[in-house]
């Protein structure tokens, strides 16, 4: 398990979650990570339990002062970015007639401006170094069809697949592979929030819904974290060196493309 020895990677809404397994598994793999988040304090911790080869730096993904500062403190702390994992995102749930512009621009912020803004941002790092790298972004099969309650997550995540298939053919010429991940159902404790909506808009009692979808997958039971951190590997190593603008989906057989 050393196939990122001597790399470094900046990973956003690191501090929990999905995020907080890539960090894990890229320090096991040999990678210097930084922990990136809006809560500082809970970065900090996380990258003091992964141990001396993670930093924590602020950074919110909807605002340019933030991507720019915490993109130059994470190249202060690890030298430079050779990985960038843009993982940070919300979701929200609503029936079309009641989809407000508020929520809307709040999604689009973090899920799609934030992913192309810190994208941008790393990318000329990594052009100005002049050695290449490895963007990857965090899509979902959500973004791959429509679903009643969650047109504006899902038309988030089929944007961030089509940025990928931009970015990835505009780059390569630099030596920088974008590609993407596309989970399925991911439990965790975001999905406490997910279920509740759900709840609220199908009329259904709480866990219902996360019965209903872990039942649905055809491997048998919702992912966690772990299953993703496999291929998050390997699009960062050279096995991946000819692997360009694509999105591959880890979702236990949920979608087929």
């Amino acid at each position: 398990m050393n196939r990122l020895v001597g790399k470094t990677a900046l990973i956003t809404g690191s501090a929990r979650g999905i995020g907080k397994a890539f960090a894990q598994r890229y320090v096991q793999e040999g990678a210097k990570v930084c922990i990136s988040d809006t809560n500082i304090e809970a970065a900090n911790k996380t990258a003091e339990e992964i141990g001396a080869n993670a930093v924590a730096v602020h950074l919110d993904v909807t605002t340019q002062e933030s991507i720019d500062t915490g993109v130059a403190e994470t190249i202060e702390k690890l030298g430079h970015i050779d990985i960038l994992i843009n993982n940070a995102a919300l979701f929200t749930a609503a029936p079309i007639v009641e989809i407000n512009r508020a929520d809307y621009d709040r999604v689009f912020a973090v899920n799609v401006a934030g992913s192309l803004f810190t994208l941008q941002a790393v990318a000329k790092h990594m052009i100005e170094r002049g050695q290449g790298g490895k963007i990857i972004n965090m899509a979902s099969q959500a973004g791959r069809r429509g679903e009643s309650l969650v047109a504006v997550y899902c038309a988030t995540k089929a944007a961030i697949i089509s940025m990928t298939q931009s970015a990835g053919m505009n780059l390569i010429k630099h030596g920088i592979n974008v590609n993407a991940i596309s989970p399925g159902v991911v439990d965790g404790e975001h999905w406490d929030g997910v279920d509740a909506l759900f709840a609220q808009y199908e009329n259904l009692q709480p866990g219902e819904k996360k019965k209903q979808v872990g039942e649905g997958v055809p491997y048998g039971r919702m992912g966690v974290a772990e299953d993703l951190t496999g291929m998050a590997v390997f699009l960062a190593t050279t096995d991946a060196d000819y692997i360009v603008a694509q999105t591959y989906n880890v979702d236990g057989g949920q979608w087929m493309s």
